[in-house]
């Protein structure tokens, strides 16, 4: 294969579809969180207590009086776990497909080992996306702004993460449906906002860097004719 062809293949790396999908799935994942602490806010102490007094199983015109509620409740606990869980799927791919763009031959075990193994994924993917954004070759300059942006996502997400694991279920307070409410939606959000913000800035860099690229492969695969001499005529 031509070395021109090989460098076509890598500039065809570029993030920035999965990237567009991280941020679309980011923001429907705090829309639907922030619809279920609205419910929680306006119904859910009310439907939670309803609930206890029958026993968590309604019967007639009881059931008549909670099921819209419930439902409603129901709908909302499927959105925010299935926007969750889009988000987490396209974000580790477009962090296989960023490490890719750096480096052709980048496995995808180290993504999942970095969020998959405990302990381990309390700092290794905040590690995995500056490792990253080195690769990129950034201007210089620029260190100090990128580290404050990482520290701030992660910390927030580690924030969201002990909120929703540890503290809720160690609260005291009864009379919720799920005790989620502005502490925890906020955290959410913080933490959606700047993780959407790494990633627009490494896509960013890395389609900075293509045109280069692309002149690079010019450079191999369009090399313009060599003139021929003509043979001189003999008199």
């Amino acid at each position: 294969m031509a070395r021109g062809e090989n460098n076509v293949r890598y500039t065809q790396a570029s993030p920035t579809r999965a990237a567009f999908a991280v941020q679309v799935t980011l923001a429907a994942q705090v829309v639907s969180l922030g619809s279920l602490v609205i419910f929680e806010q306006l119904r859910g102490r009310q439907l939670a207590t309803q609930l206890a007094a029958f026993g968590g199983r309604p019967q007639g015109a009881d059931a008549e009086a909670v099921v819209g509620a419930v439902t409603m409740f129901a709908v909302l606990m499927m959105l925010v776990a299935g926007t969750s869980v889009a988000a987490a799927a396209c974000y580790v791919t477009w962090l296989v497909r960023a490490r890719q763009a750096n480096d052709r031959s980048a496995a995808t075990g180290p993504v999942a080992a970095a969020w998959l193994i405990p302990v381990v994924n309390l700092v290794a993917p905040a590690v995995l996306v500056d490792e990253v954004w080195r690769g990129t070759r950034p201007p210089a300059g620029r260190r100090g702004r990128w580290l404050a942006l990482v520290t701030g996502w992660w910390l927030s997400w580690l924030a969201t993460l002990a909120l929703l694991t540890i503290r809720l279920p160690l609260d005291s307070s009864a009379g919720d449906l799920t005790g989620v409410g502005m502490l925890e939606l906020t955290c959410a959000a913080v933490a959606a906002l700047l993780c959407a913000g790494t990633v627009r800035e490494l896509t960013r860099l890395q389609c900075a860097a293509r045109p280069a690229a692309i002149g690079t492969v010019h450079s191999f695969s369009h090399q313009p004719p060599q003139p021929t001499a003509r043979p001189e005529h003999q008199f």
